[in-house]
């Protein structure tokens, strides 16, 4: 599929942000962010500092300081740059700017902002430019202007921020700064386990500069000149982020000075083409074209942004955190949201980005049986709140109660267990879908079998030998912790261990002798995988009741007090009550904060009847708070498949414009919660692809069954499936589906009840309606 060419101000590829608003600061932070993969640069303006939560976020390197939260580490800010005028720094906050914009390109994830003062009879316009390099992960580059029109002294200093804003720190307590030729470094070692950062910067100063001399200090350098008129100033910075956790082939700050120095060389414009060259190939794989709803095609290419920024193309040993690379909240952690919501898009656009995310569990199993064995268990108990290795970060008490002030218990970190049924769900996803049966050599296979070893040691055997059970769980819906028989985690454990079952046919069929050394490194057996076997099948799931059709999300879950979500909250003598929990309002309740039975029909389309969804959409939905990022997509995905796409567009756009509108929670109190929402990101592309246009990547090939919005023209993306692309371009009357002509093989290809094979280079259409 061919993405359009835009310019820098078209609308469909940028976010503007108009005048100076100061309340906006820490939203637009979210909103304005960069990232590739390796860091995140928060939108913020260059001569801000920790108190406008300026954040340049090193995911992967953790750090605990004392008994606080250990978080994600924030590097020093190699592009802080001011201009003083006549004695005077220019600052939004203590001066207010006669124009202010504020704009991000997403086509070539370029930040900009240009802002004017008047000052003492002269006008003054700041304007700069800046990115985060995806074709050389470590590389950050800035074009910074500035423009007098009258006679003034104006100071432009610039380097690298030693003040950094941490949420649990400070995680760098001593940094050191050194030059060396043209270039400024900052380093420092984390608190907890040393691990070395080192920031490099080089700046270039051009325009109407004579002979004017720079001034170094510490890690900042300074240029003071003269105005008698008109004057002139370009900047051109470069700067270099290294740490040791990733780099380990030599010291850092070498590395660090050696490639600032490289990209100054090349001068701003030849690594900025190398960026836009990057992303440009990135869009071409992974846009989605809506034609006929400009406020949809906005907010789903600002989804499919978000998930690119955030998406670690460098690195097998990265996944991406529940707030991407906003910042440390939620302690930087990879939740299941990752598997369940955002894998489907890596999954259909770079298959090979979806394996890199996958392998991020393999390396993190280790973490996953260490939490088994803390809790008396075999296997694999992944962490809810996932650091480095797999450690578990979810503590014991995650909420404070609003009266008494003291931590409230949660059942998040050892009840959740339907996590190691999440992964091992993604893992077979991912072979269905690519046939990658190496992945499953290559350590896939062994956390499958180590999370089908925890649920059976999980599991309780009833008395008469019928069947198992899981007890004492909690499901996606937080609010209701403890319960018995959670429908969504029975089911996703069933289809965890049938999905190990059909792997092991698969390795052993491909290679009987290979496959017997492998149950040898897993110190398993036959016998083993036959009592997994009957495990498997005698596992209880909850079947929809014969009269109502309603699957009851645990067990005496109808039993509990049938109120409506008004009336709940009715009854709080607190806005900030935490409903959930041992006495929280909803716990006796049916209320809901997400979705939970509707996410299970949302996920196995395949497995449940139109009427058995509609009965269940039907009576989940007034009862669900939507308290989380997680649900509309869930609900939205669920309306389409009972033919509701009212509702399904309804929910879509909750989902899609979540980091767009503000409206999401940004403090609890005084706590920072805010960031970015990569789950909702990743729901947005599921229900666009997946629900309106029906596309559904199968082991069999591709299937398609499109309920595009009546006042949609045309929808247009590519998926991938076993390594072969598909262009696909759909209106309401029909489709055409052309594969690559360099694809190796035909793509079977379904379509409303029609089988077409799609030969490379060759346009099928098919007539819908």
């Amino acid at each position: 599929m061919k993405t359009p060419t835009h310019t820098m101000t078209d609308p469909a590829w940028t976010l503007n942000a108009e005048d100076w608003n100061p309340d906006a600061i820490t939203e637009h932070g979210n909103r304005f962010l960069l990232g590739n993969g390796h860091m995140g640069y928060r939108g913020t303006l260059e001569e801000f500092g920790p108190d406008e939560r300026v954040g340049v976020l090193l995911p992967g390197v953790f750090d605990q300081v004392g008994d606080a939260w250990r978080e994600p580490v924030n590097a020093p800010n190699g592009l802080h740059t001011r201009v003083r005028l006549n004695g005077r720094w220019l600052d939004p906050l203590e001066m207010t700017p006669i124009a202010h914009r504020q704009t991000l390109d997403l086509r070539g994830a370029l930040h900009r902002r240009e802002t004017q003062y008047q000052l003492d009879g002269v006008t003054v316009t700041v304007a700069a430019e800046r990115f985060l390099s995806a074709h050389e992960v470590h590389l950050m580059a800035m074009r910074y202007t500035v423009a007098v029109d009258g006679p003034a002294e104006v100071t432009l200093q610039t380097g690298i921020d030693p003040a950094i804003w941490d949420l649990n720190g400070p995680h760098l307590p001593h940094l050191e700064a050194s030059h060396a030729g043209d270039c400024i470094l900052l380093r420092g070692d984390t608190a907890e386990a040393g691990h070395r950062v080192a920031v490099a910067q080089v700046a270039c100063l051009s325009g109407d500069v004579a002979e004017t001399p720079e001034t170094v200090k510490d890690s900042r350098r300074s240029w003071t000149l003269q105005s008698d008129g008109a004057l002139q100033l370009e900047l051109q910075t470069f700067c270099a982020v290294y740490h040791s956790v990733e780099h380990r082939t030599g010291p850092v700050d070498q590395a660090a000075n050696a490639h600032v120095q490289r990209a100054a060389a090349r001068g701003y414009e030849a690594v900025r083409q190398d960026h836009l060259d990057t992303w440009e190939a990135r869009w071409q794989q992974a846009d989605v074209q809506i034609e006929g709803d400009t406020e949809a095609q906005k907010a789903l290419r600002y989804s499919l942004y978000q998930l690119l920024s955030a998406a670690p193309f460098h690195a097998e040993s990265l996944s991406i955190p529940a707030r991407a690379l906003s910042g440390q909240v939620y302690k930087g952690a990879v939740f299941w949201d990752t598997e369940i919501f955002m894998l489907p898009f890596f999954l259909a656009t770079f298959p090979e980005l979806a394996r890199n995310l996958l392998r991020y569990r393999v390396h993190a199993l280790p973490g996953a049986q260490a939490k088994a064995r803390e809790y008396g268990y075999a296997g694999a108990f992944y962490a809810w709140e996932s650091q480095d290795a797999g450690h578990e970060a979810c503590t014991l008490f995650n909420v404070t109660d609003v009266f008494t002030g003291r931590p409230t218990r949660t059942y998040f970190r050892d009840k959740q267990i339907h996590i190691s049924a999440d992964i091992a769900w993604a893992f077979w996803r991912y072979v269905q879908v690519t046939g990658d049966l190496a992945f499953l050599w290559d350590g896939g296979w062994q956390v499958m079998l180590e999370c089908a070893r925890f649920f059976f040691s999980y599991a309780h055997l009833k008395s008469d030998q019928s069947h198992y059970v899981l007890l004492d769980v909690t499901g996606p819906d937080e609010y209701h912790e403890r319960v018995h028989n959670n429908a969504y985690t029975n089911y996703m454990v069933a289809a965890a261990l049938q999905s190990l079952l059909t792997a092991t046919g698969r390795l052993e069929a491909s290679d009987p002798q290979r496959f017997a050394q492998l149950l040898e490194t897993c110190d398993a057996s036959p016998e083993e995988i036959e009592r997994l076997r009957d495990f498997s099948a005698r596992l209880y799931c909850p079947t929809p009741d014969p009269e109502t059709g309603v699957i009851e999300q645990f067990d005496g879950y109808l039993q509990l007090e049938n109120c409506s979500l008004e009336a709940l909250k009715s009854r709080l003598l607190d806005p900030h009550e935490y409903l959930g929990g041992g006495s929280g309002l909803a716990t006796t309740t049916q209320i809901l904060k997400q979705a939970d039975v509707v996410l299970l029909l949302a996920l196995m389309r395949d497995a449940f009847s139109v009427a058995i969804k509609r009965a269940n959409w039907a009576f989940y939905e007034p009862r669900t708070e939507h308290g989380s990022s997680l649900s509309a997509c869930a609900y939205g995905l669920s309306a389409l498949d009972t033919g509701n796409v009212d509702y399904a567009y309804e929910y879509f756009l909750k989902t899609a414009t979540i980091d767009l509108t503000g409206k999401s929670k940004q403090f609890v109190g005084p706590l920072y919660i805010g960031g970015t929402h990569p789950a909702a990101n990743g729901g947005a592309w599921m229900v666009a692809t997946e629900g309106f246009a029906g596309i559904r990547l199968r082991e069999d090939g591709v299937h398609c069954q499109p309920h595009l919005p009546t006042h949609w023209q045309a929808i247009s993306f590519s998926v991938c499936w076993r390594g072969q692309r598909l262009d696909l371009s759909m209106t309401r009357d029909g489709l055409t589906a052309t594969a690559a002509e360099d694809n190796a093989q035909p793509i079977p290809f379904f379509v409303c009840g029609v089988t077409l094979k799609c030969l490379p280079g060759r346009p099928v259409t098919v007539p819908l309606g």
